[in-house]
């Protein structure tokens, strides 16, 4: 192909993207502003907004008027983050969480489902999924047709091109058939990622580490992940296997991938069959020997003894688990994440205490305060991500026929 006859279709794109990275990031902008932030000329400038326009993907303002001001006000335009949807969605071993969003990042609906007990068969736990989305489509008021891409959270390895990696043992409860589904069936984009990379993204985005470019997030509840941000970067390795933690085996002190919920769970459960009979007895009554993480922390928080030997123990041994994050990465923040993050808090100063041990220039350390949505909030950043990266070649709901 002659390059002369691309040139001119380059160079509008190249407009187009220019004009719509500077309205994604402004409330609204005048064509004198946006001159002033692409270096376009006027003609080139308002050519572009109406083009923009005509396509869905921004619209016109009405400029109040100054005073006594005489003629026409100068032209406003904004980028119209209502053209379309994106999801984010967290599947784990037992529940699925679902947010919808506009094109500016605010969250318009969302569900939440059980699969069944025991995680459920691929058929079961894909139909549950379907009916958690289409649950979350009514809530917050829009069609299937409003959707442009669908980001989805795992807790599994998934390799660099987005499918379940395999070997794993939960990976039947991944593989789900959903690009058929969503991508055939809905004509949705479906982006899949590891929850701990996604929630990495989250905080990066909107939480403790938001503006933070060399982050790491553990997640840290039933089991161990990471995810690492180096120089802005979200780290995935030649097989997306960046930030895995079955090496911890290999650790003294550690020995697996254990997180803290359920090190407390096991360990308040066996100072009750030991015969314990102080603080975590008395929250867990007298019929039952199995102690949950909430009640062995709360315990701790009242002052039982068994109860602070154990939270000290999960400390010491998370800390080898930063040291190991910290030597490798070199992150500037470590956020902990995860079911018990708000629990973790209390984890801080013996960690951090501990991590100095190890470390000669340790990380801060931070508890996410997302909770439950820290990795569907990542999902939602991960299609949106994918959205303004293929807007000029995807169709906002508004220019679809029928």
């Amino acid at each position: 192909m002659d390059a002369s006859t691309s040139t001119p279709q380059l160079l509008r794109r190249t407009n187009l993207r220019a004009v719509l990275e500077v309205l994604r990031t402004v409330p609204s902008a005048t064509g004198t502003d946006l001159i002033s932030a692409t270096g376009l000329t006027r003609a080139t400038v308002i050519a572009v907004c109406d083009d923009l326009i005509a396509r869905g993907w921004a619209r016109e303002r009405e400029s109040p008027r100054i005073g006594g001001q005489k003629g026409r006000p100068a032209r406003r335009f904004e980028f119209n983050a209502g053209a379309g949807h994106v999801l984010g969605l967290d599947v784990g071993i037992a529940t699925v969480r679902v947010l919808v969003s506009d094109l500016s990042g605010t969250v318009v609906g969302g569900s939440e489902a059980r699969f069944p007990r025991h995680g459920g068969v691929p058929e079961q736990r894909r139909r549950v999924l379907s009916a958690a989305v289409d649950q979350a489509l009514a809530d917050a008021g829009i069609t299937s047709a409003a959707v442009l891409c669908v980001g989805m959270g795992i807790a599994a390895q998934v390799t660099g091109d987005g499918a379940v990696a395999p070997g794993q043992e939960v990976a039947p409860m991944f593989d789900l058939g959903l690009r058929k589904e969503f991508g055939e069936g809905r004509g949705w984009p479906l982006l899949v990622e590891n929850d701990a990379k996604l929630a990495a993204l989250a905080e990066r985005w909107r939480g403790v580490g938001a503006g933070e470019k060399n982050l790491a997030v553990i997640l840290a509840g039933e089991r161990l992940g990471s995810g690492i941000i180096e120089s802005g970067r979200l780290l995935h390795g030649a097989s997306g296997g960046t930030g895995a933690m079955g090496a911890l085996e290999l650790v003294a002190g550690v020995g697996n991938e254990d997180g803290i919920a359920k090190l407390a769970r096991l360990w308040g459960s066996a100072a009750l069959k030991d015969g314990h009979d102080g603080g975590i007895r008395a929250l867990v009554g007298p019929a039952t020997n199995r102690a949950s993480a909430r009640l062995v922390f709360e315990a701790a928080e009242a002052g039982d003894p068994v109860a602070e030997e154990i939270l000290d123990r999960i400390a010491r041994r998370m800390a080898r688990v930063l040291a190991l994050v910290s030597s490798f990465f070199d992150p500037k923040l470590i956020v902990i994440g995860g079911a018990v993050a708000a629990s973790a808090t209390a984890l801080l100063p013996v960690m951090t205490e501990e991590l100095a041990r190890y470390v000669s220039e340790p990380p801060r350390l931070a508890v996410s305060d997302m909770g439950k949505m820290l990795v569907p909030t990542g999902a939602v950043r991960l299609a949106l991500d994918y959205v303004e990266a293929h807007m000029l070649e995807l169709v906002p709901e508004v220019r679809r026929p029928g």
